[in-house]
């Protein structure tokens, strides 16, 4: 929780804290600046011409963090982070709560692009805020998050147009894969647009990706024509899938081909996902071989199977690329898998060597 000296250094917490008490104004779940006095302190920059920047934190499939280990580990997370971020920004930010998972951070310190970039790395390195594990009583979940910022007054002179810059800022990051940081940039975000950058549902994407396997002929062809779609909608690069000999193929670069015999010992489930591919180091090391050979971090393995019977497997997999694996993404390639299973099915095709 803040103290009231750390407040006091800034001009809007000195008059605030003479007429309120510091719990009034503290997030009593987090001890992180209640969204309404965040807000405040943000505007109060603006009016006094301090240049700042401005960010917003959302951690990641937080959601999957409450269903799966219940909402006191939730909550101990937000804390977690919480504390972490207010001890790192220490002596030149403060940190707020807007609400939910979702963190506002007023930075008076890093103006210049490179400062903003110093920055984030490490806030994202060796564990000082993200990309860490939090020990918990009974599980210890690998937590990251997704920042967007702008700067005041360098990208904007007023409190609305900077707030919309990080929202669509933080968008791109998340749809870019989540567990990254967007700086603002004009000649990049000034004409982003959140309702593209937020897709067109998983219901419009399934469509879609249903009349390209059912009109385009073979195989390989259906998978070219839906890269677009998943570049546009996940931002993915390529698409992989093995053939019934276990060698892995990347559907756009023809000259990549890589034996991968363990696929099948990672699940037997219907699919697989990690943040980290040192999951796969002793179940199947082939796989981890090619994935690290190729710099590719995390991955989706999908089944290609049908009557318990397995065609091969689609693999999603981005080089230099941190991002963690969404839920909507896993039912989009699920589905493609099982549309591609139903193909080989009907019209005896297999899969392109």
């Amino acid at each position: 929780m803040y103290k009231v000296e750390q407040l006091k250094k800034y001009k809007y917490f000195a008059e605030l804290l003479e007429n309120a008490k510091l719990e009034h104004i503290i997030d009593p779940l987090t001890g992180l600046i209640a969204r309404p006095y965040i807000l405040g302190f943000a505007k109060s920059l603006i009016g006094d011409n301090i240049p700042f920047t401005f960010g917003m934190l959302d951690l990641d499939n937080f959601k999957f963090v409450n269903d799966t280990y219940g909402h006191s580990a939730g909550d101990a997370i937000l804390k977690g982070v919480s504390e972490a971020l207010s001890v790192y920004l220490d002596g030149f930010g403060i940190a707020g709560r807007f609400g939910g998972d979702e963190v506002l951070i007023v930075d008076v310190r890093d103006i210049k692009y490179a400062e903003k970039k110093a920055f984030f790395k490490e806030m994202y390195t060796d564990g000082k805020v993200l990309r860490r594990n939090f020990e918990l009583d009974e599980c210890c979940p690998f937590i990251t998050g997704t920042i967007g910022c702008a700067t005041f007054p360098d990208d904007a002179a007023e409190y609305d147009e900077l707030f919309a810059m990080i929202d669509k800022t933080l968008y791109r990051g998340k749809s870019k894969g989540r567990n990254c940081y967007i700086i603002y940039v004009e000649e990049k975000h000034k004409n982003m647009e959140i309702r593209k950058l937020a897709g067109r549902g998983i219901s419009a994407i399934m469509q879609s990706i249903t009349r390209q396997v059912e009109f385009v002929p073979h195989i390989e062809n259906k998978f070219r024509s839906i890269i677009p779609l998943l570049k546009e909608e996940f931002g993915m690069t390529d698409l992989y899938y093995t053939d019934r000999n276990n060698i892995l193929h990347a559907v756009l670069n023809k000259e990549f081909s890589e034996s991968v015999p363990d696929i099948g010992q990672i699940t037997n489930d219907d699919y697989f996902r990690t943040n980290t591919i040192n999951d796969l180091e002793a179940s199947a090391p082939a796989v981890f071989g090619v994935l690290k050979k190729h710099k590719m971090d995390n991955v989706l393995i999908v089944k290609i199977a049908m009557n318990d019977k397995t065609d091969g497997y689609i693999v999603c997999a981005e080089p230099h690329s941190r991002r963690i694996w969404q839920d909507d993404e896993c039912a989009v390639i699920y589905f493609l898998a099982k549309l591609i299973a139903a193909e080989i099915r009907v019209h005896g095709e297999k899969l392109p060597e």
